[in-house]
């Protein structure tokens, strides 16, 4: 129950506060949902206009039976559907030479009872019984109106809902260049919309105002639904939760990860389901459990307002982590640049002054990553300062096996001090921090994002099921600091060593995203950003030797204007295998640029030679001439190494940019 109680708090905690006016936490008693058609009144229950509102989610009066409803009608409290709010006529058809009839007979009819489990005397018998339990002068106005009948005869004047020429209700609209805006926010099925799905809202405009006219923002009508919903409760019992006489909750709410979800975490139906919820153990779902219908509200309006607003969500899979007292804190599931883009909004930090090393191509002299670490400590105080040690922080991930449906698993969770998460999240970016290039906008130094990790292992397409499963496995690493899965860093690794086939940004990712891996990886070695000359292992000193190849045939390649890639880029993959076997192959290659620099820049390539000639001399044994494929470490010693001969102008950088190769100095 540790979950649950946490959600409650955060509700308790954040409801009402005004940090969160532009996206409050849903009411109790209350259900999301996309409107279609807003409906404005006078104070006595007059029609004054109607329009068609675009893709908005709006909260609305609910009970906990409409809230989880299905096929089966029931009412929601004030907006819903027309087949509940307007009376059936004709079977859905209206005629446009009849609208003045419908009209002059509506005060006539208004006594005629609907059919008794029709979804419109559902509708009207409910906002009935709550004007006559619970008086308020905007529900006044609505149940007038509503019992007046004429709403789709208005909708209809209003050219809101359009009919056929026989006054039928328009499936169809034959030129879709020209439908109108109604038929552009309904869903659709099998081609057609049915527009007595739409979904009607409210505004009463009063003469002497009480609150706002837009019901749906009115709070003196939520507390008078949520008074008479409190009424027509049934009998206390004890709740697990709260160990209060509460209102045991039968239909715990839907919609958690998205406005479509009908997957519960919490669900009792055996009845007519599949015997392994609560049978064979009780006799009855409230032995198992007994939550009261308030708690197990705000609990799933709180997970349902946190993932929305600060969570990560891919396919079924929904990960956030927040503070219950409300209080900002980072994203678990972000890349560095991601971290200090919300610290500048959350905690003031000036991203100009206190944050300024993102670009990959700015050359640096030493090691990037004390400055990184720097910055990084500086963010984290930000957040820190925000929060105290009392904090509780939550890490909270969901899941469900089948889309949208179903029971919602919890397949991660865990509690921590604010202090401890901020420092797991701020030892994982520092340890996993290297310069990334994740394209033209999203270059970067810091720790790349789990997504980012998985579609570097795995290739851009790779499938939603693995993508999930490689985040679900990293995000142990990021909270608890657990070591990185060595099979994730090998399948990053590979796909750095093989630029074959990559577009060159998209290899330019893998490569930094597998150093960033590595590095993360291995902290006892505690890599450096930059060239570490003094550091003679084998795989790293075959890198270094790769990086000056390519620098060496690439230059002379540039300055014959030739874009064709260079003998160490093809045989990369090969060179990992078989470093001293390839290397041969690759030293031969160079001989005939060498003799092209050799008049062109003599300079250049004595230098490159001598570079060449240290980086060799500092193997030890035989580790030059033994066999063995390298490790993942000789990608950092390469990447090191293409940094540090990286010319330090920028319009040198510009230029090698548009030709994918460097100058040199």
């Amino acid at each position: 129950m540790s979950w649950i109680q946490k959600l409650y708090e955060t509700y308790d905690r954040c409801a009402g506060q005004p940090q969160f006016d532009k996206n409050p936490l849903m009411p109790v008693d209350h259900a999301e949902q996309q409107v279609h058609i807003e409906i404005t009144l006078n104070g006595a229950g007059k029609f004054r206009s109607a329009s068609v509102v675009s893709k908005e989610t709006t909260f609305i009066p609910a009970t906990e039976e409409s809230a989880g409803r299905t096929s089966a009608p029931v009412a929601h409290g004030l907006a819903d559907k027309l087949e509940y709010v307007a009376p059936e006529q004709n079977g859905s058809s209206i005629h446009e030479g009849a609208v003045a009839e419908i009209k002059a007979s509506a005060k006539a009819n208004k006594k005629i009872k609907d059919e008794k489990d029709s979804p419109h005397s559902l509708y009207l018998n409910q906002l009935r019984s709550w004007v006559a339990s619970e008086p308020d002068p905007h529900v006044q106005a609505v149940l007038s109106y509503v019992e007046g009948g004429t709403i789709i005869a208005d909708l209809l004047q209003q050219s809101v809902l359009h009919a056929d020429a026989s006054g039928n209700l328009l499936t169809r609209w034959q030129n879709p260049s020209t439908q109108p805006a109604l038929f552009k926010v309904l869903p659709a099925t099998a081609g057609e919309r049915n527009q007595r799905a739409a979904v009607v809202r409210w505004i009463v405009e009063l003469r002497e105002p009480q609150g706002a006219a837009h019901l749906w923002k009115n709070e003196n009508v939520q507390h008078s639904w949520q008074r008479f919903v409190a009424k027509q409760a049934k009998e206390a019992t004890l709740c697990m939760l709260t160990g209060q006489l509460l209102v045991q909750a039968a239909n715990h709410p839907k919609r958690i990860r998205h406005g479509a979800d009908g997957a519960k975490l919490i669900s009792s139906n055996d009845k007519t389901g599949y015997n392994f919820r609560f049978r064979g153990k009780f006799e009855a779902a409230k032995q198992a459990y007994g939550l009261g219908s308030l708690p197990t509200q705000k609990a799933h309006s709180a997970l349902r307002w946190l993932i929305e607003r600060q969570g990560y969500s891919n396919d079924t899979q929904a990960i956030v982590a927040w503070a219950v007292s409300g209080k900002p804190i980072p994203k678990v599931i972000a890349g560095s640049n991601e971290i200090q883009k919300d610290a500048t909004e959350e905690v003031g930090l000036d991203s100009g002054k206190d944050f300024q090393l993102i670009a990959t191509s700015t050359s640096y002299k030493g090691d990037a990553g004390q400055l990184f670490a720097k910055q990084m400590s500086k963010l984290i105080r930000g957040y820190e300062a925000k929060l105290t040690e009392r904090d509780d922080i939550v890490v909270m991930a969901v899941d469900s096996a089948m889309k949208d449906k179903g029971g919602l698993a919890i397949t991660y969770y865990r509690e921590l001090s604010a202090s401890e998460f901020l420092e797991r999240i701020q030892g994982w970016h520092e340890h996993t921090a290297w310069p990334q290039n994740m394209g033209k906008d999203r270059k970067f130094i810091g720790a790349p994002a789990p997504r980012d990790i998985a579609e570097a292992a795995y290739g851009r397409r790779v499938d939603d099921k693995l993508k999930k499963s490689t985040v679900e496995r990293l995000l142990p690493c990021i909270v608890d600091g657990r070591p990185i899965p060595r099979d994730l860093v090998t399948a990053c690794a590979q796909q750095a060593t093989n630029p074959a086939g990559k577009e060159y940004w998209e290899w330019e990712r893998c490569l930094g995203i597998a150093c960033a891996l590595v590095r993360g990886s291995r902290r006892e070695e505690n890599y450096s950003m930059s060239l570490e000359e003094d550091r003679n292992s084998r795989d790293y000193l075959f890198g270094r030797l790769l990086a000056i190849a390519e620098k060496i045939e690439g230059y002379a390649l540039y300055l014959a204007k030739e874009t064709r890639g260079t003998t160490a880029e093809r045989l990369m993959q090969r060179f990992s295998d078989h470093p001293s076997a390839t290397w041969r192959t690759i030293e031969l290659a160079l001989r005939p640029y060498m003799q092209r620099l050799q008049g062109s820049r003599p300079a250049a390539l004595y230098v490159w030679k001598s570079l060449l000639d240290d980086v060799i001399s500092r193997f030890q044994g035989d580790d030059f001439t033994r066999p063995g494929r390298l490790d993942a470490e000789f990608l950092l010693g390469y990447h090191c190494q293409r940094a540090a001969l990286r010319p330090e102008d920028s319009k040198s950088e510009a230029k090698e940019e548009s030709s994918q190769e460097p100058q040199p100095v």
